[in-house]
């Protein structure tokens, strides 16, 4: 999801829909980055401005922000809207490209399961400790190495080991599975 992690941007949208003016600032700015990004890459050669399909799935997320279930992720809801804007830009340039669903479902399944793991990946952080999400995030979400996390987060290395260990045996029982993947 480009760098922006859906936990938080979940929660800025949450708090902004309570009344909060500055998570709602803060939440449109996430938005725009992730739309910008996703719409950059569907209208290169197409005559669209991706900037277009930016402002007006903004303005799409202000009108239905009440559409937005807070129990879900908001990447997928962001998305979907964005597609829409999308066929409408294409609909009102009269193009009318067809596409073999064959040439595109491996992009497409590629950016479903991209959605879905990072939702996930998202809901198992947010059952850790700080300290834990901090180094479980480091290392196996950023790729860090014990040495760069430790650095990092001015911990000790062991203390590192302990925490990531710790991380991911809790998350492990929090979705079901013991360390020999039972």
């Amino acid at each position: 999801m480009s760098g922006v992690d859906e936990g938080d941007i979940a929660r800025l949208f949450r708090v902004a829909l309570n009344g909060d003016e500055r998570a709602y600032g803060a939440f449109l700015h996430e938005a725009a980055n992730l739309v910008r990004a996703w719409a950059r890459r569907r209208t290169t050669f197409s005559g669209v401005d991706p900037e277009d399909i930016v402002q007006e799935t903004l303005l799409a997320i202000h009108v239905k922000r009440h559409t937005w279930r807070s129990d879900g992720p908001v990447a997928p809801w962001l998305y979907a809207i964005a597609r829409h804007k999308l066929v409408d830009a294409f609909r009102r340039q009269g193009r009318h490209t067809r596409v073999a669903i064959s040439e595109v479902e491996d992009r497409l399944a590629a950016e479903a399961a991209e959605t879905i793991r990072d939702w996930e990946i998202s809901r198992a952080l947010e059952t850790l400790t700080p300290g834990q999400r901090s180094v479980v995030t480091a290392i196996s979400v950023e790729g860090r190495t014990i040495a760069e996390a430790a650095r990092s987060l001015d911990m000790n290395e062991n203390a590192v080991r302990v925490a990531l260990h710790r991380g991911l045996a809790a998350i492990a029982r929090r979705f079901g599975r013991d360390r020999h993947g039972n």
